[in-house]
């Protein structure tokens, strides 16, 4: 490949689309070269899933291979608008009826609640990670530095799979909503395929041209998205207030009686959907490579953005139930249908395009953060390294924005929300208890001043914590009544985290940001995101197992080698100038001291 090999899938200007373009590796050079690949598949997997990446290697050589840099324009007022922009969408919008009507009833504000501190929970995760490594790729890069490459892999497939699903989900509901403000069913502006599956039958085209349009806009310029979403979420926000303050006006308390008729069972169902709700606020985490101040900006952005969203959710679901009676929300249009049925017909138009709105931004910032993610990727080379490309006139990840768009596209064209919302609330949950091991893991560890003794214990500690939290997990989904379970697995999980704050000491302080009550905060995230898995249905965990399986085989027959070649040029190349440290990526703490020497 020569010693060029590293950046030259990535060198390449425009849509030139040639083998080398995808696969410029050594490996996929000839057959000859791809069969001896996959005969040393066993010795480059052993390589790989041991192998952490380095905070300079994420901060300098990965961005360094997308050939041109991403413009530092945000602040944090910026974030929080993305971050409002990113989540206040089709969540409260559609799934509230189907919550409150089919699983929680009022209780639903107390889903809401539940969902909101998980989400804040992984937020504070988040910040931590966003503030030390301010990169394009979010949680894939965290869990490359703290887990390793294979990890980061699982999880970088599941992030796809969020943004596609999330992406789709939201564009549905668009259509949805814009059929009521026309007057017409949601269906009305659907295709029916009468062949497929009821599922997978009604096919949207409506939804396929918004996220095109969307598309279109987040290609040229990420400035001029936030100023777009920030205008849109103002308008938003208007609507919200008038949601809430014309519904209280129609409020009965007796709509309110039973508060919990499915009891702690719906509630807990109900938020494990609802998760979705909150999905979009780590798209906020891979602008932090476009922002100006992280250390300041991100913490602001981020807890705020989540802090104000999870008291709008409460108080809007509050208001729904004080407004109708729980089986009497509509599952579609839930606050639309509410006004028209409190005799406030007109109403209905200004929600639907409230909603829209929201919508809209929910489907900007997403568009703008999937890509991102997908770019850092693809530095890597675990993804074609054309996916890596950031455009020279509009400093923006043109390939991958359009990929993931047409992904996105297509789901959205088939398939319908309930399906969505729950397999994306699995691949949501999954990846943020992830997150919350990788801090644990970067508090706790690092190679070479973590001391032998210290890191079996860690080891033991951490089985503890996810070994209670996925029996708490199975016992809450196969358990209708018991509590004897939870009696063993609760204090298990408390002696686990109580053992790793009193016999483990830490040996990385943050720099500029840090997540308080360590290791309690990310270990309570850890439980909650389990726990919550546990009311997700059987089919959808299917589902993500067959998705975890097609990533595994493209992992094996093509990321994997695609990685391990980049890494090794990467290395070769850095004994040769003299510029590679000589643990390039165990993120030593030597490694941690040498990039605050060149800051």
């Amino acid at each position: 490949m020569g010693s060029d090999g590293v950046d030259e899938g990535v060198r390449r200007r425009g849509c030139s689309c040639t083998k080398d373009d995808f696969l410029p590796e050594e490996s996929f050079q000839s057959w000859g070269n791809y069969v001896k690949a996959l005969k040393a598949t066993p010795f480059r997997f052993a390589d790989r899933v041991m192998t952490r990446s380095g905070d300079s290697t994420e901060l300098v050589e990965m961005k360094a291979r997308s050939q041109h840099e991403m413009k530092k324009t945000l602040n944090w007022w910026d974030l929080i608008w993305f971050g409002m922009g990113a989540v206040i969408g089709a969540g409260i919008f559609v799934l509230t009826g189907v919550a409150a009507r089919d699983e929680a009833g009022p209780a639903v504000v107390l889903s809401y609640v539940v969902s909101g501190v998980s989400a804040l929970l992984s937020v504070f995760c988040y910040t931590e990670f966003a503030v030390e490594i301010p990169v394009a790729g979010g949680s894939f890069a965290y869990l490359r530095v703290e887990l390793g490459d294979f990890v980061a892999f699982i999880a970088a497939g599941n992030i796809l799979l969020e943004y596609v699903i999330g992406g789709a989900a939201v564009a549905r509901s668009w259509t949805s909503y814009f059929a009521t403000l026309c007057n017409h069913e949601a269906n009305d502006f659907r295709i029916t395929a009468h062949s497929f599956s009821p599922d997978y039958s009604h096919l949207d085209p409506i939804a396929v041209v918004v996220l095109f349009i969307v598309c279109f806009i987040a290609i040229l310029s990420t400035k001029g998205t936030s100023r777009i979403n920030y205008i849109a979420s103002i308008v938003h926000i208007i609507v919200i207030l008038f949601i809430i303050i014309a519904g209280l006006t129609k409020a009965d308390t007796k709509n309110y009686k039973p508060f919990a008729p499915f009891e702690a069972r719906g509630v807990f169902k109900a938020s494990a959907v609802l998760f979705f709700a909150y999905v979009g606020f780590d798209a906020v985490s891979t602008m932090a490579e476009e922002t100006k101040n992280p250390g300041r900006d991100i913490p602001i952005g981020l807890i705020g953005s989540m802090v104000i969203t999870t008291v709008v959710y409460c108080v809007l679901a509050m208001t729904l139930c004080l407004m109708q009676k729980y089986d009497q929300i509509d599952r579609d249009a839930p606050f639309s249908v509410a006004f028209e049925a409190a005799g406030m017909p007109w109403a209905k138009y200004l929600v639907a395009a409230g909603a829209l709105k929201g919508m809209t931004s929910v489907l900007l910032v997403g568009a703008v953060g999937q890509a991102r993610y997908l770019t850092h990727i693809a530095r890597t080379h675990m993804m074609p390294p054309w996916l890596a490309q950031v455009n020279e006139k509009t400093n923006t990840p043109v390939n991958a924005t359009v990929v993931m768009t047409v992904a996105t596209a297509i789901i959205a064209l088939f398939t319908d929300l309930d399906i969505l919302s729950k397999l994306l609330s699995i691949s949501t949950l999954f990846i943020f208890m992830l997150v919350a091991i990788a801090l644990l893991v970067r508090r706790y560890y690092v190679e070479g001043i973590t001391t032998e003794a210290n890191k079996i214990k860690l080891v033991g500690f951490l089985v503890v914590i996810i070994g209670s939290s996925i029996a708490t997990c199975v016992y809450w989904a196969t358990s209708e009544h018991g509590k004897i379970g939870y009696m063993i697995s609760v204090p298990i999980w408390f002696l686990g985290t109580l053992g790793l704050w009193f016999l483990v000491p830490q040996v990385r302080s943050p720099k500029l940001w840090g997540v308080p009550l360590v290791p309690w905060l990310p270990s309570a995230s850890i439980a909650i995101n389990m726990f919550l898995l546990g009311s997700i249905d059987r089919a959808s965990f299917e589902r993500f197992a067959l998705w975890t399986g097609v990533i595994l085989i493209y992992y094996f027959f093509f990321g994997l080698h695609a990685s391990y070649d980049t890494a090794k040029e990467s290395e070769k190349k850095g004994k040769e100038d003299g510029t590679q440290l000589k643990n390039v990526e165990e993120g030593s703490l030597s490694e941690l001291s040498n990039v605050a020497g060149n800051k």
